[in-house]
């Protein structure tokens, strides 16, 4: 399984609020942008939503910036990831049926499978990925950045 950039951008942003130094200070996209080497625009989408989800807080205006929005403590990684990647779809035979919004009728997504009927290996990935999740749902963004210090040395 791989994650998304755009997970890796929303973990990586929490990260970066939760090891700066000083708590009361706002963090902006620039710096963030800056410290990963990432891009600003798409990082700017993915602090929208973390925003929108509650994981941060973003206040407008000519001194305005990020923070987070909650405690390191209560912010869950498998949360984080289930709100920021689009499926987990593993392999192409795990996209479902969709109905056309049009006639009802029902639209195959991704490639057909010819052994789909017989095939057990799909059930071997939903498993993984079922396992996955349940190692990040074990951890919060605190458990992540108990070097902190450190992690701030390297992002500065």
């Amino acid at each position: 399984m791989r994650l998304t950039n755009y997970s890796d951008y929303a973990l990586r942003t929490l990260m970066y609020l939760a090891v700066m130094p000083d708590a009361t200070k706002l963090a902006t996209i620039s710096e963030i942008a800056d410290s990963y080497q990432i891009s600003k625009s798409h990082l700017t989408k993915v602090i929208h939503q973390l925003a929108q989800l509650g994981f941060i807080e973003s206040v407008r205006g000519k001194n305005g910036g990020i923070r987070l929005g909650r405690p390191a403590e209560q912010i869950n990684l498998g949360d984080v990831v289930r709100q920021t990647e689009p499926d987990f779809d593993v392999v192409p035979c795990f996209e479902v049926m969709n109905k056309t919004a049009d006639a009802g009728q029902k639209e195959r997504i991704g490639a057909p499978c010819a052994i789909q009927p017989a095939c057990r290996l799909k059930r071997i990935f939903r498993e993984a990925t079922i396992a996955f999740i349940a190692v990040m749902d074990g951890y919060t963004l605190a458990d992540i950045v108990q070097n902190e210090q450190m992690l701030w040395e390297l992002l500065k």
